[in-house]
């Protein structure tokens, strides 16, 4: 099941799959996503999703049930 995915401040849409992890999806899109551990525990990699949760992209997939999701760039300088 395919869904699209917005990156914002870019305004970037790309399509997706569900189960597809956003950290790959962000890549194939040409958005950039800091990472360090690549499992979640440094945190390098949160973004927040349009209902306010923070999330780690590395270790979140696309989740099924919704068309569309806004996923808000958190950058951290210290990175």
């Amino acid at each position: 099941m395919s869904m699209k995915i917005r990156f914002l401040p870019d305004d970037v849409t790309v399509h997706a799959e569900v189960g597809e992890p956003i950290l790959q999806v962000a890549e194939r899109a040409g958005v950039f996503i800091p990472t360090g551990c690549l499992m979640g525990s440094c945190h390098a990699c949160e973004v927040d999703i349009e209902n306010g949760e923070t999330i780690c992209a590395c270790i979140t997939a696309v989740p099924a049930g919704i068309p569309q999701l806004t996923i808000n760039l958190s950058v951290d300088d210290n990175w």
